[in-house]
């Protein structure tokens, strides 16, 4: 039986969380996670995903503000396994296992290291991406690979579909790795410099659409930011959310608001998107058709 501690918190250590409880060889002795917060407009206290799938187990559940003076006290721990926790991990932790601790990256590193590794693939048009299996060291993702698996990504992948695709190979990645890590079957590789690319916290003002750019830089930024931020732009001093767009032929000058059989058209740097659904300030989604009825000039208008 290997002894596990977990840390983990969003909706994509879900799955990897999952597939150590179902391993019979595993022994999750504590899975720490991030605190609940405030969610929604009501702001309602809302536990993060890996507690709640902790809590359908039964599973020891620790949710410390900060790790710089939590103390893991698990006698014959073997491993230490990190997916999506968001907060730094000292080395008074990384190091206390008897095998260290391994991380399931969303990478493949040293290409995007950093905390938005899915959405930048996404917005650079990358047609594969991957799952990395690394041994953790003081630095950010800097640590040595164990193993990894590539991910491709459809033209039509969004972050959503794209994460769901990545989490079910890097279960079954991370099930097969540590078996071999832990038998002294793998050999670490040390990541190359310079081939190191990094990425950043995603902020909500990173989904502002730039209408001076292309059509397809600006559906990478709709699919990237499809869970959050959304992308959006203002009108009329009224944030606007786009739902649903896809790009389209038709011409426009970069910002320009068009509607034809009411279908509703903005311009941008190369040709435009369609709007198919929308979300104004303080209103439910709405389809094109429903919005055009409800803000006539919101046609023929420009958006900066």
């Amino acid at each position: 039986m290997i002894n596990i501690a977990f840390f983990g918190t969003h909706d994509f250590a879900v799955e990897i969380l999952q597939g150590l409880i179902d391993n019979p060889n595993i022994n999750i002795k504590v899975v720490i996670t991030q605190a609940d917060k405030p969610v929604g407009r009501k702001k309602n206290i809302t536990p993060p995903p890996i507690k709640i799938l902790a809590q359908k187990y039964n599973l020891k559940i620790e949710q410390p503000k900060s790790l710089k003076d939590f103390i893991l006290e698990i006698p014959n721990l073997d491993l230490n396994i990190v997916c999506q926790y968001g907060k730094i991990i000292p080395p008074h932790i990384l190091n206390y296992p008897k095998y260290e601790t391994l991380n399931v990256h969303t990478s493949l590193l040293p290409k995007y290291r950093g905390a938005s590794p899915i959405q930048s693939a996404i917005l650079n048009s990358e047609d594969k991406t991957g799952i990395t299996i690394m041994l953790m060291d003081n630095e950010l993702d800097h640590g040595p690979i164990l193993t990894q698996t590539e991910v491709k990504i459809d033209k039509d992948d969004n972050y959503s579909t794209l994460s769901i695709k990545m989490a079910k190979k890097g279960k079954i990645l991370l099930l097969n790795t540590i078996p071999d890590w832990i038998n002294g079957e793998i050999k670490p590789q040390t990541q190359i410099e310079d081939q190191k690319t990094l990425c950043s916290q995603i902020t909500k003002e990173d989904g502002r659409i730039n209408w001076d750019n292309p059509a397809k830089q600006i559906y990478n930024q709709y699919q990237a930011y499809y869970v959050w931020p959304g992308v959006w732009s203002v009108w009329q001093n009224k944030r606007i959310k786009f739902l649903n767009i896809t790009p389209s032929n038709i011409i426009l000058p970069p910002g320009q608001i068009e509607a034809e059989d009411k279908k509703i058209f903005i311009g941008t740097k190369e040709q435009s998107i369609e709007v198919v659904k929308l979300q104004i300030e303080g209103k439910k989604p709405m389809s094109a058709p429903e919005f055009l009825n409800g803000y006539p000039d919101f046609k023929n208008s420009i958006l900066k």
